[in-house]
């Protein structure tokens, strides 16, 4: 847990699983109470947190695969695709993200 805060590779993970939970909340709670009950109450709350969750993800991302020297084609995009994908940034975590060796800082 402490990883999470004192690298980056760490705070690239703990957004990810914040911008994927907040995905999984719009989609899955938010819209459809909007489109059912006609009350966009939910999507006007969770929708700004989430789109800056995905923008610090994004950026986050950039950054990561700099600072690791990722190649583009092998590594970034999927990166990038995961906060795409509903479930994709917890798969991403979970197969290159949770393995990568922080650096000693």
């Amino acid at each position: 847990m402490k990883n999470f805060l004192t690298t980056n590779i760490g705070r690239l993970r703990l957004l990810g699983l914040l911008e994927g939970i907040s995905l999984l909340l719009l989609i899955g709670i938010a819209v459809p109470a909007k489109h059912m009950f006609g009350d966009p109450t939910l999507v006007k709350a969770i929708g700004p947190v989430h789109g800056v969750l995905f923008l610090l993800f994004v950026f986050n991302t950039i950054s990561v695969g700099v600072e690791y020297q990722w190649k583009f084609k092998t590594t970034t995009w999927k990166v990038l695709l995961a906060c795409l994908v509903p479930f994709g940034t917890f798969y991403i975590d979970k197969k290159i993200l949770s393995k990568i060796e922080p650096s000693a800082d």
